[in-house]
């Protein structure tokens, strides 16, 4: 065997045990996250979303790209004491402004470019309004707020998980090939039975003793394919704009893992479900 074939040997192993004691410890502070909610839980998430913006922000200038990039911080500043004071809807007409001033700041340079318009414009619609639904969970009734933010995140990892197992022990044709070259067709269904999975197991375990009225099972059934299936658009999504800016990862913050937003692609897109699933269940129960 050749020195370069066992220096890669022995880097594997090393690597895998750096991505399941960095998930550990992720999945440790998730837990306590969860189980402390309210402001703490907002917190949290306004952080993750922020360091999330500034990596896809980030990835975007090494593409080549110069983005407006004080209007998705300011929408996220806004957004969140509006959602939790005000109401929901108070996202659209911050983003809206902000938007405006995306156009008009572009508009204003020497070389005014539609593209850097869009990309200035991409974080809000892709991480802000997500990030907001994630927050905007909190405004639920006491007996579905833990539910419906396990959910966001069973649904997801969970999907993930099956997908990458499933996946891996299949094998098959290649779902999106020139955007993630080993992600397979049998791994993507695995993943949506995956989320289903998840979420019939969370919905259940809640509605368990539960004095409040909880879901039917084709609630849980509905999130977890909708939810699963967001997930993994998310996930494709933001490989195609790393392959779009040639990096590999948007940062180093997790050993093994890459940066917030490869660990959050999926769960940003999958809280919009959720949120969504939040508004059909107060109109039903």
């Amino acid at each position: 065997m050749s020195e370069e074939a066992k220096k890669e040997t022995q880097k594997k192993p090393s690597s895998m045990w750096q991505r399941i004691v960095t998930g550990a410890c992720l999945i440790a502070v998730l837990a306590l996250v969860l189980c402390l909610g309210g402001w703490y839980f907002a917190a949290a998430a306004f952080l993750a979303t922020a360091l999330a913006i500034h990596e896809e922000l980030n990835a975007l200038k090494v593409g080549g790209h110069h983005p407006v990039c004080w209007t998705s911080y300011v929408a996220l500043c806004l957004a969140v004491p509006a959602m939790m004071f005000y109401s929901s809807l108070a996202i659209i007409p911050i983003l809206t402004v902000l938007g405006f001033f995306v156009v008009l700041q572009v508009m204003r340079r020497e070389d005014p470019d539609l593209v850097d318009i869009l990309v200035s414009i991409l974080p809000m619609i892709t991480l802000v309004l997500p990030g907001m639904c994630l927050i905007g969970l909190l405004d639920s009734p006491a007996s579905l707020q833990k539910m419906l933010l396990v959910m966001v995140f069973a649904v997801a990892v969970g999907g993930d998980t099956f997908a990458y197992f499933i996946g891996s022990a299949v094998g098959g044709p290649k779902l999106c090939p020139h955007i993630s070259p080993n992600k397979t067709i049998a791994g993507s269904v695995g993943g949506l039975l995956g989320s289903i999975l998840c979420a019939i197991v969370v919905g259940r375990l809640f509605s368990l003793g539960g004095a409040a009225p909880y879901p039917a099972l084709w609630g849980d059934v509905l999130v977890g394919l909708l939810g699963g299936f967001a997930g993994q658009v998310g996930d494709l999504f933001e490989s195609m704009v790393k392959r779009h800016c040639g990096i590999k990862d948007f940062g180093t913050i997790f050993p093994g893992h890459g940066g917030m937003l490869d660990r959050l692609d999926s769960i940003f897109f999958t809280c919009i479900i959720v949120y969504s699933y939040r508004a059909l269940l107060l109109y039903i129960l």
